[in-house]
């Protein structure tokens, strides 16, 4: 059982957005065994990734995890989910609570070291639905997460994404900024996020 913690959200104040963010989600101690469980039992996922007609290794493992038999399709590769194990349905069940949402999904990534990374694009997928939320917890080596207006190209955006921190993105959020992991340069270790949706 994964114990509760106060939560403290920040808001971003950013245009034609609604994200918030909870730097200390999780106690350390539990976001320190989460991140090891997840480390050894989950079953990553090394799928490529079609970009202008091109194949590549997508860089960064993944897993899909669900209490429903949905599959999820993303960058032309579909994921039939697996189904939540007793510890992955208790954190669905802290994030729901924290956020005061339902989720059915839970898309895992693995960031290996700093050369992994996922690219600028919006969690707009058809099954997503209209206006979705999508509630992603931070797990190890911390990384910037970097967002900007589709239209306002001024709007740009960064937060750091600390260790067992909450990033909640609700409303119209995904149909006016896309968002990315960068790679990085500097030597890192090991990164998991979880990203809470709602499969229709």
């Amino acid at each position: 059982m994964i114990p509760e913690y106060t939560h403290n959200w920040s808001t971003k104040d950013l245009p034609d957005a609604d994200i918030s963010y909870i730097k200390a989600f999780m106690h350390k101690d539990s976001a320190d065994s989460l991140f090891d469980y997840l480390m050894k039992n989950i079953a990553w996922r090394h799928d490529s990734i079609k970009v202008f007609g091109k194949t590549y290794p997508q860089p960064r493992l993944t897993a899909l995890y669900a209490n429903n038999e949905k599959s999820y399709s993303y960058s032309n590769i579909t994921m039939q989910p697996l189904p939540f194990d007793q510890l992955l349905a208790d954190l669905k069940g802290k994030v729901e609570r924290a956020t005061q949402a339902t989720f059915t999904t839970c898309l895992l990534n693995l960031y290996r070291d700093g050369a992994d990374s996922n690219g600028w694009h919006a969690d707009d997928e058809p099954e997503l639905g209209i206006d979705p939320i999508i509630a992603s917890v931070s797990l190890g080596q911390e990384r910037y997460f970097h967002l900007k207006h589709r239209r306002l190209k001024d709007q740009k955006f960064k937060i750091l994404l600390e260790h067992g921190s909450l990033l909640l993105m609700k409303g119209s959020t995904q149909h006016h900024w896309i968002h990315q992991l960068p790679k990085s340069r500097r030597s890192m270790g090991p990164r998991i996020n979880l990203t809470f949706r709602y499969i229709k």
